[in-house]
């Protein structure tokens, strides 16, 4: 999943692996090839894929300046959740209703979150990145000395295999995410949807097929539906921060006994909703309360302010 930043199911131990040792690049792709060669991917898709690569400096370099992890949540909110952003969400998200009616109805996921993906990831589907995936992924794997991205460049290569995409058109961002829902190979071969009925799915130029493949995501990630991934609220005064953090749990009636106060266009929920407190910028800063489906969101990229900034979006667009 502009990656950006850190992609759709990209572990955190993998995300911070330390550089590997520079070794020998073309030992690297020899190695590559005979892995996805024994993965039965044809020796000509292997040699179109990996003839003549060499390190991509620039994805080594944006490799170690992933603004979820570099930024204040201040800062990071302010440039993806953007009015101009949140205008276009609107006429988007009311030209496709329809769309969303038959997703929602399919996979139990709404429009927001969808619209939140969608506009952080691509902004609709406009920024989808101009890197060639297979080159991003080789570089990273040996940069990384990672098997996760390694694994990505052959299911890459296995895309192209079995006709879905030819390999110059799998272009996307710099860390390998591809299309409008950027997504690594391997969740294209697992969730993508051919939700248009016109061939294989389209996740590139098919917005019925991008949006049914991110709702898909959700789904597997057990989004649950009619209950939001999060909420800003005010906190009292005096607050203990020390009952912040995703890992503590509390019944939402027992955050609002604390002086926790939810904002009048809060969605209706049971009081024994189970939720977290997040203060991203610290106790003096915005609060949130987080649940079960902000989990199914950091599955798609393991940051607590993209998972936040998804929401506020979605939310804003929905308004």
């Amino acid at each position: 999943m502009k990656r950006r930043n850190l992609i759709a199911s990209i572990p955190l131990a993998v995300a911070f692996a330390r550089p590997a040792q520079a070794a020998d690049f073309s030992g690297f792709l020899t190695g590559l090839g005979s892995r996805a060669r024994q993965q039965g991917v044809p020796d000509s898709i292997i040699d179109q894929a990996l003839g003549g690569l060499t390190p991509n400096a620039q994805v080594i370099h944006l490799d170690g300046h992933q603004p979820e992890f570099t930024l204040t949540w201040a800062q990071y909110s302010a440039r993806v959740v953007t009015p101009a952003r949140i205008k276009d969400g609107h006429a988007k998200q009311a030209q496709l209703r329809p769309i969303f009616a038959d997703i929602r109805q399919r996979f139990g996921v709404a429009a927001a979150p969808i619209m939140g993906i969608w506009g952080i990831e691509t902004d609709f589907g406009v920024i989808q990145g101009d890197f060639q995936v297979i080159d991003s992924l080789a570089t990273l794997a040996w940069f990384r000395n990672s098997t996760f991205f390694a694994n990505e460049a052959i299911a890459a290569m296995k895309i192209a295999a079995r006709g879905d995409a030819p390999l110059p058109r799998l272009i996307g961002s710099w860390a390998g995410a591809m299309g409008q829902p950027q997504f690594m190979p391997s969740v294209y071969l697992t969730t993508a949807i051919n939700f248009s009925g016109r061939g294989t799915p389209n996740i590139w130029t098919s917005v019925p097929d991008t949006m049914a493949s991110i709702a898909n995501y959700l789904h597997k990630a057990r989004w649950v539906p009619g209950l939001p991934s999060s909420e800003p609220v005010l906190i009292p005064s005096g607050f203990n921060a020390a009952l912040a953090g995703r890992d503590h749990h509390l019944p939402l009636a027992r955050w609002q006994a604390m002086g926790l106060h939810r904002f009048a266009n809060a969605a209706p929920l049971p009081p024994a909703t189970e939720a977290s407190l997040l203060l991203p910028d610290g106790p003096t800063g915005a609060a949130y309360l987080v649940y079960a489906n902000f989990t199914a969101i950091r599955r798609y990229n393991p940051s607590d302010l993209y998972a936040l900034a998804v929401g506020e979006l979605g939310r804003l667009i929905a308004a």
